[in-house]
Formats: C-alpha cells, sequence, structure tokens
C-alpha cells in the first residue's frame, strides 16, 4: 500500500511555477530521500503533502485521505519536522514536550511525554533549556515533538542541516528504526552520504521532478562512467581535463582527481594520456550519487 501517491502537484507564486507538475509515489514503510538545490521546490512539495499549502493544480491521497479535501485530517496523522527550530527556547525540553502534548491532546500527558523522553534518549537532560541545546540534541528534541502523536507518515526537512556528523548518524539510526516499524518518511537533504540511506530517491530541480528511484537503480541508470588519478599536483590536471572531450566533471578530494564522463573510451583515453604524462596512478572508480546530480544540473542548465 502507498502512503503517498499524489500527481500533478502544482504551485505558482506571482505566475512562477515553483512547484510544477510532480508526480510522488511513495510505498508505506519506506525512507524517500527528497534532494535538490535550495529554491528548488522541496520545502513548497512537502507543505502540500502534508496539508499546510494547497496545490492550485494536482491531486491525490496521503495515507488514504484525499490531497484537498480532507488536508485536516492529514495533518493529524503527519509529523513535519521544519528546517528552522520552532520550539520554545526559554521552556526546557520537557516543558516544550508537555505543550506539543496539549497541542495533540494526548492523556495523559506525563505518560506521552515520559515515552518519547526515553525513545529519542532525552530523559537525563529534560530540564534543560532548549535554547541552551547544541544542534544535535535541538534535533532530537524536535525529532520527539513530531513522533510523539505517533504519526504515519514523517516529512522531515532538511533535519540534519549543521549538525556534526555523529548526530547526523544517531539521527539516521532512530529514522531506521522508525521505518522498520511501519512509518513513512519524506527526507529532504543535502548531504549525498544520507541520500544514500534512503530506499528510494526524488530529485527536483526548479520545481519539476528530473528523477526518481532506488539509489543504485539511479546511479546504473545515468549512463555515466568513473575513473580516478592518484597522485600530487592535481589542481592544473584538472583544470585541463574539464576542457577535455570525454570528461564532463574533473574534482579534486586531496589526492585524488575523481573523472565522470558519458563514453567509457573516451575517458579512459583522457584519464590514460594524464596518468603517463603527469605520473599519476589510474584507477578504476564507479559514479556516485553526487556525480549524477551534478550531472542533472549541468544539463538542465540553460545554453548560454
Amino acid at each position: 500500500m502507498n502512503a503517498v501517491e499524489v500527481s500533478g502537484l502544482t504551485k505558482r507564486y506571482g505566475g512562477r511555477a515553483v512547484v510544477d507538475n510532480v508526480a510522488l509515489t511513495i510505498e508505506e514503510g519506506r525512507i524517500v530521500g527528497f534532494l535538490g538545490p535550495n529554491g528548488s521546490g522541496k520545502t513548497t512539495t512537502i507543505r502540500m503533502i502534508c496539508g499546510l499549502l494547497t496545490p492550485d493544480e494536482g491531486s491525490g491521497c496521503v495515507l488514504g485521505r484525499d490531497l484537498v479535501d480532507e488536508a485536516a485530517d492529514i495533518r493529524r496523522e503527519v509529523g513535519y519536522m521544519t528546517q528552522k527550530f520552532s520550539f520554545y527556547e526559554d521552556l526546557s525540553i520537557e516543558e516544550n514536550l508537555q505543550f506539543v502534548a496539549r497541542l495533540y491532546d494526548l492523556r495523559p500527558v506525563k505518560t506521552h511525554v515520559e515515552h518519547v523522553l526515553d525513545e529519542l534518549g532525552l530523559t537525563a537532560r529534560r530540564r534543560d533549556l532548549a535554547g541552551t541545546l547544541s544542534g544535535g540534541w535541538k534535533q532530537r528534541l524536535a525529532l520527539a515533538a513530531c513522533v510523539m502523536h505517533r504519526p504515519r507518515l514523517l516529512l522531515l526537512d532538511e533535519p540534519t542541516a549543521g549538525v556534526d556528523p555523529e548526530a547526523r548518524r544517531e539521527f539516521w539510526d532512530h529514522i531506521h528504526a522508525l521505518a522498520a516499524g511501519g512509518v513513512t518518511v519524506l527526507v529532504s537533504t543535502h548531504y549525498m552520504d544520507e541520500a544514500a540511506r534512503c530506499h528510494r530517491i526524488s530529485y527536483i530541480l526548479n520545481g519539476r521532478l528530473l528523477t526518481q528511484g532506488t539509489p543504485a537503480g539511479i546511479i546504473a541508470d545515468s549512463g555515466l562512467v568513473a575513473a580516478d588519478l592518484m597522485g600530487e599536483g592535481l589542481e592544473p590536471v584538472a583544470e585541463v581535463l574539464k576542457e577535455t572531450p570525454g570528461i564532463a566533471q574533473a574534482t579534486v578530494f586531496g589526492d585524488q582527481l575523481h573523472l565522470v564522463g558519458r563514453d567509457a573510451e573516451s575517458l579512459q583515453s583522457a584519464a590514460r594520456a594524464a596518468a603517463e604524462h603527469h605520473d599519476l596512478t589510474l584507477r578504476p572508480a564507479t559514479p556516485s550519487i553526487e556525480d549524477v546530480f551534478i550531472d542533472l544540473v549541468e544539463r538542465d542548465r540553460p545554453a548560454q
């Protein structure tokens, strides 16, 4: 069964379509990564799915309810974590959660708060003021507030921005545990390693959905090939290779020069010539999710 099944979603502001004919299908209990640059339409799409915005065009069902006619019912069964931390900073973790519990009319309040404090590892810091928390602990508080009413669908908008790697990993462990329990998750992110942890990925650019599928499937369908050159003094080599036929991307990562193209023979020929001329080691490589999305952006860019 699908938790989200919408099509033709369109939202315009000032005559410009910020979301343009987007279709999304998300199976229950799956984690879908929603990727795209700033201003691509991710947040607007998420707000339409959770019933906070009414689409100008489009239709569908979320959690078995009509996207437009039953938006209020959808909101009661969704947990939405916004980009901006939106809790009372002069209240403690526990007091913020008590407030949220009363908003959802959860009874008894104490039982629900105690349970979510324990579930998210917040019990020991329950009396800490929200305004004194680090990014990772604020993130835990926000997630606790989102899941306390046991939503069937979680919509997370850039939830790990500005959070350290350890906190990000712990957050994703929580997300996978929730999905294993049947919760469906749509999460927007800029981090490619997070995209790889999703069951499926949808990529939006300029309001249009460009591609969707499993991470491995998207890479396989991209038609991209890759190779790596290892050694020193790679920056000038990269600048030359960027202008070489058959090389679409040439990116330096420390002592590694990652090359991406569409024609395997042309890429290998250029890479071998560079390796011999600059005394570098040529190694086989595979394209990454990041390579695919950079390629999508470049191909969508209007010709100059």
